[in-house]
């Protein structure tokens, strides 16, 4: 839960010194609240552990979630950007951050998206396959520019996390074969000449407990680091491993500090650098969800419930999976409380539904709680990543808003949407224009 989170005098959960039951008076709910000091934190956390090695750069995975306002405090705090799509280029752009401290990743990149990327100064390009290493260089050579690239490997590791965010092992759409690796530097040298090969990329996941496995991928770049400049005389700059830290969602989970990381993949790339006999590259990381997650919860306001005979108690809330899709989509689990009986003991035990129109709209089962009545404000922690990112419009209900909390303030980042919001977009056929109120 955010650092600042604590209960008050009133018995309510109060966060960044902002009381949530008066958050949700104020700005609605379905609402997202980011503590900003949790986020702080973190970043700086990021940095101090690995201050031991020299030369490393931190960059936010912004696919966790990206807001302007996340890109000021990634700015302030000396973090680079980690983009996937021309929108999240955008808005770091819009922002006003140094896009040379952006690296643009992504297994299908548009030519739009890559010609945005040269108009936006862009740090670093990393390519996933020979497709996009001709169209890369194509665009260069037609700007007479040059462009830094990574190429991004799957080094063959499987970790121990669901299978939609498993992206190191070998059946993955992610990045080159190691048997392909040779073929493509090969290329970069030979013939795609706009293209100056800086370094590899290797991600190999998210939501990731285990510490060998970042030892192990730390080798297996190293490995192909020596085969490159033994075979291609080229000594490469930077390794990046990409993030994949996992976070505490339930007492259940027990991830390893970042401080524990840190140390094992310092420490691998010390070994490996004396054992390859290899000058000291860049390390770059990219945490998301371990920045984000834990910064942000989602308050809800209970309705509806319903007692199953001889069955569960249904209780109903005002969002569900269009603001929170991955209980639905990887069974994902979730800790809560009611925000206004925050120190009330618990004594029923009540599994929370969405208000969407699919059975699977379930947030939490099984969860003990206080008497839950219509009004209450329900709380779920730990929804900072994935949550308003993957959010969308189904069942045509409006995006909630979002705001951040620091020192007894709070400040919208995301407005709420309306209905007009909703058909901002919707155009009808001239044909089928009879009643229509507007169709601007």
């Amino acid at each position: 839960m955010p650092l600042t989170a604590k209960i008050n005098s009133s018995n309510h959960l109060e966060i960044g010194g902002c009381d949530t039951v008066e958050l949700v008076k104020n700005y609605g709910s379905p609402l997202y609240v980011f503590d900003e000091e949790t986020i702080r934190t973190c970043c700086r956390q990021y940095k101090e552990a690995f201050s031991a090695y020299k030369n490393v750069s931190v960059l936010y995975a912004s696919k966790a979630f990206m807001t302007r306002t996340m890109c000021k405090i990634m700015e302030e705090e000396g973090l680079g950007l980690d983009v996937v799509s021309g929108g999240e280029m955008y808005t770091a752009m819009n922002s006003g951050f140094p896009m040379g401290k952006c690296y643009f990743n992504g297994n299908n990149k548009t030519q739009d998206e890559l010609e945005f990327a040269f108009y936006c100064n862009i740090g670093r390009i990393t390519v996933d396959n020979f497709y996009e290493l001709k169209l890369l260089n194509k665009i260069a050579k037609e700007k007479d520019r040059n462009v830094d690239v990574l190429l991004r490997i799957t080094p063959g590791i499987e970790c121990h996390t669901h299978e939609y965010i498993q992206t190191g092992h070998l059946d993955s759409k992610f990045g080159f074969d190691l048997s392909q690796l040779d073929e493509a530097i090969s290329l970069i040298k030979n013939e795609y000449t706009n293209l100056n090969l800086k370094g590899l990329h290797a991600h190999i996941g998210s939501q990731i407990f285990e510490t060998q496995v970042y030892a192990d991928v730390v080798d297996i770049v190293l490995e192909q680091f020596a085969h490159i400049k033994d075979k291609f005389g080229i000594i490469l700059e930077e390794m990046n491993i990409g993030g994949g830290l996992g976070v505490k969602y339930t007492e259940d989970d027990d991830p390893p500090s970042i401080y524990d990381i840190a140390d094992v993949i310092i420490n691998s790339l010390k070994e490996n650098l004396l054992k390859y006999k290899l000058p000291e590259p860049k390390l770059i990381i990219e945490p998301g969800r371990s920045i984000i997650n834990n910064a942000g919860v989602t308050l809800y306001t209970v309705g509806s419930y319903k007692q199953v005979p001889e069955g569960r108690k249904y209780v109903a809330v005002d969002g569900g999976m269009s603001d929170n899709p991955r209980p639905s989509m990887y069974q994902a689990k979730y800790s809560a409380i009611l925000a206004n009986k925050a120190n009330s003991s618990p004594d029923e035990v009540v599994t929370i539904a969405g208000r969407f129109c699919e059975s699977g709209d379930i947030l939490i089962k099984d969860i003990n709680l206080p008497i839950t009545e219509p009004g209450d404000i329900f709380c779920v922690f730990a929804t900072g990543a994935y949550n308003y990112s993957m959010s969308s419009h189904y069942n045509r209900v409006p995006k909630p808003a979002a705001i951040i909390v620091q020192n007894g303030t709070s400040s919208v980042i995301i407005k709420r949407e309306s209905y007009q919001d909703l058909i901002s977009f919707d155009l009808i056929p001239e044909r089928l224009t009879k009643g229509v109120l507007n169709n601007n």
